[in-house]
């Protein structure tokens, strides 16, 4: 098992896939990390040897923020947005969306409204005594 930037990487998926893992990694920063240090994407995770599990581990420290720094940087990001007072800072403060999508129906997990399915309204019979 693999273990880069705190995470560790599933054995059994492929390096490709098992990048992603890692906050702040997708699918293409994945390939293209594969590709600088020349390692199959279709290897597994458990076949990589240390010395491609630490060039791996080296190009990702030193080149892409990932996990906490980057959690850090969104924070803080977000932070300032909303003590500058702009829209997209009171949206993410009320807990709505900020990219303008619609707010009448679709913003559910956003604001956390989820509603539950919901039987006829009738309630049930009353038990035998």
């Amino acid at each position: 098992m693999a273990r880069i930037v705190g995470i560790n990487l599933p054995s059994n998926k492929r390096v490709e896939i098992g990048l992603t893992y890692i906050f702040g990694i997708g699918r293409a920063t994945a390939n293209k990390i594969l590709k600088t240090v020349k390692i199959d994407p279709n290897k597994r995770v458990s076949d990589l040897t240390t010395e491609e599990t630490e060039a791996l581990r080296q190009i990702i420290e030193n080149k892409y923020k990932t996990e906490g720094f980057l959690r850090r940087d969104i924070y803080a990001n977000v932070k300032r947005l909303k003590e500058i007072g702009c829209y997209r800072g009171s949206r993410h403060s009320k807990h709505l969306p900020a990219r303008g999508q619609r707010t009448k129906t679709n913003s559910r997990t956003v604001r956390g409204n989820v509603r539950k399915t919901m039987g006829s309204g009738r309630r049930p019979a009353a038990q035998k005594t």
